[in-house]
């Protein structure tokens, strides 16, 4: 018997990080399949696994930082892999990095990367995760200590694995990003990353030379203290998920405990920054 889906159309503002937010609090209460747009989220879950307050628990929505609304509907079941394949294009970096999804052909360049996304973040196309590629990309690396936080599809910890950064830890606080990114590390046999589902929490007297986190910037400023206590002297620091009018917020944290800002990409307002330990 084919399923039937209930289909929720959210229009969301701004965008990010409502979305990703959004997105992840949808799969815990069971939507299986989600399709970003230029103005917010499509989420689908199967009629079996919805009740008519399903949407009645998720945080994002009482958010006063975003304006979100959506309509529902009954629709006709959907062959999924078909429709992400058809809507998921690979992406060249700086014309180094090829990231694509294992039904893309291969490109001769220095760096392959194999994604299946699946309900997880961070394929590339985000402008986020696309300038942390970027700031990776030019960053000698190799057997530097590296933590992934909030590593989603766990591109860029793949991506530092191949750079020849060892060992690498990658965290994620969401249990479908966590099982991804496994997935993931294992297509591109990257045998010295070691995922954790969790928070900051789990880095208690861990130390890295390089610590890489693309979340959103109320967590940033939450975590910054321990990124910095978890990184080694003249240790990096690379942080993204937030806008250009946040990049002096986000400064001003960090160089309150003693990390000093380098530089930073901005690409469509999104910024990634870049930052050392001093002492």
């Amino acid at each position: 018997m084919t399923p039937i889906y209930i289909g929720y159309y959210f229009t969301i503002k701004p965008p990010q990080p409502a979305t990703e937010i959004l997105l992840a609090e949808l799969g815990n209460v069971g939507f299986e399949s989600f399709v970003e747009t230029e103005t917010g989220l499509e989420a689908f879950i199967q009629k079996t696994e919805w009740f008519e307050e399903i949407l009645k628990d998720i945080y994002i929505l009482n958010s006063e930082e975003f304006e979100i609304s959506y309509t529902s509907k009954e629709i006709e079941q959907v062959n999924w892999n078909t429709e992400w394949e058809k809507n998921f294009e690979p992406i060249v970096v700086d014309n180094i990095c090829h990231v694509r999804a294992p039904f893309h052909e291969k490109e001769n360049l220095d760096y392959d990367i194999i994604i299946e996304p699946k309900m997880s973040f961070g394929t590339g196309h985000h402008e986020t995760t696309h300038m942390m590629i970027q700031h990776l990309l030019a960053l000698d690396i190799e057997n530097k200590k590296t933590l992934d936080m909030g590593c989603g599809t766990g591109v860029l910890a793949i991506l530092a694995a191949k750079k020849g950064a060892t060992p690498i830890d990658a965290i994620d606080i969401d249990n479908w990003c966590y099982l991804n990114t496994k997935e993931n590390i294992e297509r591109n046999n990257c045998t010295q990353i070691s995922v954790s589902e969790g928070d900051a929490k789990l880095l208690t007297n861990n130390k890295y030379d390089l610590i890489i986190a693309n979340i959103n910037r109320n967590i940033l400023l939450n975590d910054i203290p321990t990124y910095t206590n978890c990184l080694n002297l003249n240790g990096k620091l690379l942080l993204s998920g937030f806008y250009s009018e946040d990049l002096d917020l986000i400064k001003s944290k960090c160089n309150e405990f003693g990390l000093v800002f380098e530089s930073n990409l901005i690409r469509k307002n999104w910024i990634a920054a870049k930052f050392k330990k001093v002492n």
